[in-house]
């Protein structure tokens, strides 16, 4: 289930189609701040720093680019430092599907449509991770595990009422198990307890964990997608991301649910900006840095920019909307 999803609004449609043009007649005047919405070694974090690095190599943009992590409140902090940057194109805010489920879960001070988008720059898969040495060896041992102890088994997740909680609540209907959820600030911090033993599973994507993995101190039981990843270079020993099965082929019939890693500016940034920023992006995406990061992450390279941007943040609404009701999630 992909999990792009909300309405943003007739003021977002407004902006987002540009005439490439317009990206000529505006351009950093002073160092630009990457606004990331989660904790640092989080995926939010690697993906900004990702583009960065892009940048930089080849010069992409005129001053320098720092990045700044505010993953307070689920990442409330970094929306609300971005949506006082009133008109300033010199922020570039980095998140997730939160930018629009967040208002949906918290009474915020911000709404989605109060930013300009700029651009998807790639979808997240997910997997059901466990420390190397535990004793479960499939999807299924996780399960029948679950079941034997009803809201034991820790799950940590990267942040509350977000992606990580909504894939658990999903886990658990399709299993008909009981979780004992546990939030932490990113997708770093969570790893990090996960091989600690201080709690059973999570559900990070690959980038998150793939210094665990490769490391011996984590390991992936399946990965949420239809079928399995394409094969690419091995990560640990003889393993890489084609050898994980897929979650619904070991009967936690999940069949598929991935992330959009999104770009905003902030509320009342002027077209031209806009414009140049997707412009940067597009360049970026192009880049051997940034297809060398999407190959080692394994995750979906698909740049989505615009209308096309909008409708696929719209797509899915309802049926988010209906699974934050189920879960009493909604802000009434």
């Amino acid at each position: 289930m992909r999990m792009t999803i909300a309405a943003l609004g007739a003021a977002l449609s407004l902006a987002a189609t540009l005439p490439a043009a317009l990206a000529e007649e505006w351009k950093p005047t002073r160092p630009v701040e990457f606004v990331v919405t989660s904790g640092a070694g989080g995926g939010t974090d690697v993906f900004a720093r990702a583009v960065q690095a892009a940048i930089a190599k080849h010069d992409l943009v005129p001053t320098s680019v720092v990045v700044t992590n505010k993953g307070g409140g689920s990442g409330v902090e970094g929306y609300i430092y971005g949506a006082a940057a009133k008109a300033d194109p010199h922020k570039v805010i980095f998140g997730t599907n939160n930018a629009w489920t967040l208002p949906m879960v918290v009474k915020t001070s911000w709404q989605t449509e109060n930013f300009v988008p700029v651009a998807i720059m790639a979808f997240d898969e997910f997997m059901l991770w466990v420390k190397n040495d535990s004793p479960f060896k499939t999807a299924a041992d996780f399960v029948a595990a679950a079941k034997e102890k009803p809201g034991t088994l820790r799950m940590g997740g990267s942040q509350t009422h977000d992606t990580d909680q909504t894939l658990t609540v999903l886990v658990e209907k399709a299993a008909n198990i009981q979780l004992k959820y546990i939030p932490y600030q990113g997708g770093g911090t969570v790893g990090t307890q996960l091989a600690g033993g201080h709690i059973e599973a999570n559900t990070n994507n690959p980038s998150e964990s793939l210094g665990g993995w490769r490391g011996g101190q984590v390991r992936p039981l399946c990965v949420f997608r239809k079928a399995p990843m394409p094969e690419g270079q091995k990560v640990a020993g003889d393993k890489g991301w084609g050898d994980v099965p897929t979650c619904a082929s070991q009967g936690l019939n999940v069949t598929e649910f991935n992330m959009p890693r999104t770009v905003f500016l902030p509320p009342g940034t002027p077209p031209e900006a806009q414009a140049y920023w997707v412009d940067v992006f597009r360049r970026a995406s192009e880049t051997p840095e940034w297809k060398d990061y999407v190959s080692r992450t394994s995750q979906n390279g698909e740049l989505v920019t615009g209308d096309a941007m909008v409708k696929r943040i719209n797509a899915e609404e309802a049926d988010t909307r209906k699974i934050f009701e189920e879960a009493g999630w909604l802000v009434k």
